[in-house]
């Protein structure tokens, strides 16, 4: 059985990242590199199909980027009904894109900011990598409202950096101003949640959870998180 603290090896990152190929041999390949080299240095995906495999309830992507759950859950079998949503608006039109050369079925891809709207769903919901780009208070509001989703048996997934003084929290910090001045990520990170006000927060919701390391080959501070009823 593949573990799920480990990333994908090299040819089965290379099959779901031949999906982000240019569609010309002369265009950009930045999003083929970049997905290829996540799934190779991450353990994130294997950790998320591992937490949503047996489910069957349609899944909420909040922070979806270019939709790379999708491809992975496919790849891992997983037909689950997939609706993936981000605030940048370029990404979702990258994604939609990839996802309709890829004929990747049952899945649908919108710009939403969460802070004006949310979308209508009934079902899981995954929250990767977003929380430490909120404020605690839209945290928990965020959380709260993800909980009111989840359907009977199904899971609300959260993976984040972890907000302590140990190596691996400064270098999440450090790593996360320079997405965004890099250009890569819209936002600067506001308040990356410890594990005591995640836990909170998750309790306030009527979750309960359990809370695994997923550090893989990285460096940074990274949990996985599932919660249910």
């Amino acid at each position: 059985m593949r573990d799920a603290t480990r990333p994908m090896n090299a040819a089965e990152a290379q099959a779901i990242a031949r999906a982000f190929l240019p569609a010309h041999p002369l265009g950009n390949r930045y999003d083929y590199y970049y997905t290829r080299t996540k799934l190779r240095t991450d353990p994130l995906y294997p950790g998320v199909l591992a937490a949503l495999r047996g489910t069957a309830a349609p899944l909420l992507d909040l922070g979806c980027g270019l939709g790379l759950l999708a491809h992975a859950l496919r790849a891992d079998g997983q037909a689950l009904d997939y609706h993936g949503v981000d605030i940048d608006a370029a990404k979702i039109r990258r994604a939609v894109a990839i996802a309709q050369r890829s004929q990747l079925h049952g899945t649908r891809f919108d710009v939403v900011d969460l802070g004006q709207s949310w979308p209508e769903h009934r079902g899981s919901v995954a929250i990767l990598d977003v929380l430490q780009y909120l404020q605690a208070d839209v945290q928990a509001g965020l959380i709260r409202k993800a909980a009111g989703m989840l359907a009977p048996g199904a899971k609300l997934v959260i993976r984040s950096g972890l907000g302590d003084d140990s190596r691996r929290g400064r270098t999440s910090r450090v790593s996360d101003f320079l997405a965004h001045f890099s250009g890569w990520m819209q936002e600067l990170p506001k308040s990356f949640p410890t594990r005591d006000s995640l836990q909170r927060q998750l309790d306030d919701a009527g979750l309960q959870a359990t809370f695994s390391p997923l550090y893989g080959n990285t460096p940074f501070n990274n949990w996985l998180v599932v919660a249910g009823r």
